[in-house]
């Protein structure tokens, strides 16, 4: 498994579709800094069906005041879930 981190808001990238096209089927995808604009209920859907494997890092969207407007699909995780999740990759990507 690898674990896909994206730091440009899929409102004003298309870097998401690239990260999108490289995931395997056991893969997850992160969101951070910007990127977390795509756990939004008007952007989540972009992400296709990646249900249980779509993350958000929960202090960046804090930090942008976008935690009651993100999408239940869409797991929130905190800097120690963060950690978890590269810890369980074989490796990381990062999408900027």
């Amino acid at each position: 498994m690898l674990l896909h981190i994206l730091n440009r808001s899929p409102a004003t990238s298309e870097v998401y579709r690239q990260a999108l096209a490289a995931m395997g089927p056991a893969d997850r995808l992160l969101m951070i800094e910007d990127g977390v604009q795509g756990a939004l209920e008007s952007l989540a859907g972009r992400f296709g069906d990646l249900q249980g494997r779509l993350y958000v890092l929960e202090e960046d969207l804090a930090a942008r005041g976008l935690v009651p407007l993100s999408a239940d699909s869409v797991i929130r995780v905190d800097m120690e879930g963060f950690v978890t999740l590269t810890e369980e990759a074989q490796r990381t990507v990062s999408w900027f």
